[in-house]
């Protein structure tokens, strides 16, 4: 299994957003916003992750709530109940993880518990489907010939697709 810090995605993200919870939310905002991120980092003063802030979460916890970005802080709408990986960490648990219990982002921690990182589940997408694919070629190639493999696999994912738009079509 791979672990996170081995990911071509870590090894070539952008620096982690972080900020201290007295941060006023028009500030990370606007840096979101410029740089294209969809969360922050909550960090203490030994940069160990105490929060996130999320593009859900300013929605949900600010702008449903009528709150002034300019006088509000990131501390009081932070997400506190982090979960928090290592480089260590094998992908899949994660990607697991972060899709049974709904949370996209998830801050990488060193041993002493400061940020090092954060991963998406937008950056594991990568490694899911080529896995994916590479584990339905190798089951198929022990009940089947080669030679058919490959039709076999077309010939389910566009059953697969047909029944999607169907559903999706009559529902």
């Amino acid at each position: 299994m791979q672990k996170i810090g081995e990911r071509p995605e870590y090894k070539s993200k952008a620096p982690v957003l972080k900020f201290p919870p007295d941060t006023m939310a028009a500030r990370a905002i606007a840096i979101m916003s410029e740089k294209n991120y969809g969360a922050v980092v909550i960090v203490d003063q030994e940069e160990r992750p105490i929060g996130i802030v999320t593009e859900r979460d300013l929605m949900r916890r600010l702008l449903a709530k009528g709150l002034n970005s300019e006088t509000t802080s990131l501390g009081s709408i932070m997400t506190s109940d982090l979960k928090i990986a290592h480089e260590e960490d094998e992908v899949l648990v994660w990607v697991r993880q972060m899709s049974n219990e709904r949370f996209r982002h998830v801050p990488v921690v060193n041993a002493e518990g400061r940020l090092l990182n954060i991963m998406s589940q937008g950056d594991f997408v990568s490694y899911t489907w080529p896995d994916l694919f590479n584990r339905v070629r190798d089951q198929t190639g022990h009940a089947f010939n080669y030679q058919f493999q490959l039709p076999i696999l077309a010939l389910g994912l566009a059953t697969y697709t047909v029944i999607v738009l169907f559903v999706a079509r009559f529902s």
